[in-house]
């Protein structure tokens, strides 16, 4: 009983509190979101490919990079500090927001791009290495980072309307970019199929965008909901 006691005690507001797995788990995950950004980009290659950084894609996958590497230091600091039990998140808002920035690159990739490429067929073929990387394993890291160690119940109902600020953010520059004639890649105006305007025109562009919107708040929902629950639950205590 009292070992059983030890280890409830070590969730605290639905969240392990327990910042040695945290630490180990992060710089884990640091590492692997690093080479699929190393991979997708060439930077260590005699050519990058450069226009690779105008992509929703790598730039999400920049922001987890960021983010985890905060939470790193974060960890480190706060186990230097203060021990080897607690949380150290700087904000559990912000965990949330990064996971969801990166839960629409999966969505996207493997509701939209994946389905495109089978159907059209041409030279790309989905989920290599590096397509896994930067599509799947990076969204799963922070998702899971973000269920283990960010402490829980701290999220509000408005926060996925929020969420979708950073999407849209560059949703705008995508198609200010292309409009204005700019290439994400040789003689190719827009980022996504899905914002293809001159085959889709600019109604079809707009469906794509208001049923992706309407998908991905139901999702942030779904996280809020998780949140909540979690919190309540204490993870079964």
């Amino acid at each position: 009983m009292e070992d059983r006691s030890a280890a409830t005690r070590l969730i605290e507001s639905g969240a392990l509190a327990a910042r040695i797995p945290a630490l180990a788990y992060r710089l884990i995950a640091l590492g692997l979101i690093a080479t699929g950004i190393i991979r997708i980009t060439g930077v260590l290659t005699p050519s990058p490919t450069w226009n690779a950084l105008l992509y929703y894609t790598v730039l999400s996958n920049i922001l987890c990079l960021v983010w985890t590497a905060l939470l790193a230091v974060r960890t480190i600091r706060d186990l230097r500090a203060d021990g080897p039990r607690g949380h150290s998140t700087p904000s559990a808002r912000w965990s949330a927001a990064v996971m969801m920035a990166i839960t629409v690159t999966m969505i996207v990739y493997l509701v939209v791009l994946v389905p495109t490429a089978f159907v059209q067929g041409g030279d790309y073929v989905p989920f290599s290495l590096t397509d896994n990387l930067i599509h799947i394993v990076t969204p799963c890291l922070l998702i899971v980072d973000w269920l283990l160690f960010v402490p829980k119940g701290l999220l509000r109902w408005t926060d996925p309307l929020r969420w979708t600020l950073i999407p849209y953010a560059y949703l705008a520059f995508a198609l200010v970019y292309g409009g204005s004639g700019g290439e994400f890649a040789p003689g190719k105006t827009y980022a996504y199929p899905f914002l293809d305007v001159a085959t889709l025109g600019v109604g079809g562009v707009a469906r794509w965008i208001l049923v992706l919107s309407v998908a991905l708040v139901a999702v942030g929902y779904v996280y809020v909901v998780i949140d909540r629950g979690l919190a309540r639950i204490g993870l079964g205590r």
